[in-house]
């Protein structure tokens, strides 16, 4: 496997699929949560009993997230930037300056619709690159630390992202019985 670092396009085609796979799929969600938390993405293998095991705090509670606003986040995606139409076209064939000429709209209209039914903000105000000091308490639901981690805090690092938090959500309102697993209607021009 190459270890390069993959581009902005690469990473942003990696992360949309995972956004709603983790959203959609509790086990992948799990196994997302322990890699953000420094562990492994699979529970580690019992080792053999010893004389003295250590105490293993008890697993998060976890709870079942509705599909409805996820569907209907979506849903605002495809109406505004054709996200959908994007993500499920083939773009192998496709020329990088096509890809790109496509993607500028799907961004656009994404971000529309990001701004105007989220509050988004950076996790850390820190510019990426800059050097710091995460200590003893510091919340591993709002930063990942990724490396050659070894030991407790603090741990001193480089931000290489700085994250992202809704701090408000603001969709529509849902007319009662409306299908929110219809993502787009199909269209048919008479």
């Amino acid at each position: 496997m190459d270890n390069k670092t993959p581009s902005f396009f690469t990473r942003i085609l990696l992360a949309l699929p995972a956004f709603f796979r983790v959203l959609f799929d509790p086990q992948f969600a799990l196994a997302v949560l322990r890699i953000r938390q420094g562990g492994a993405p699979m529970p580690p293998v019992p080792e053999p009993a010893r004389a003295e095991k250590p105490v293993q705090p008890p697993p998060p509670l976890l709870k079942e997230a509705g599909p409805d606003a996820a569907l209907q986040l979506l849903g605002l995606m495809q109406q505004e930037g054709r996200f959908i139409d994007f993500i499920e076209e083939d773009v192998a064939s496709y020329a990088d300056a096509d890809i790109g000429a496509a993607a500028r709209l799907v961004h656009d209209g994404c971000r529309k619709v990001l701004r105007e039914h989220l509050t988004i903000e950076s996790v850390r105000s820190e510019t990426e690159g800059t050097r710091v000091t995460l200590e003893q308490g510091f919340d591993p639901t709002s930063v990942r630390v990724t490396g050659n981690v070894v030991g407790e805090p603090p741990f001193n690092g480089v931000v290489t992202h700085r994250g992202w938090r809704a701090t408000a959500v603001r969709l529509p309102k849902l007319a009662v019985g409306h299908d929110v697993a219809v993502l787009a209607p199909a269209e048919v021009e008479i």
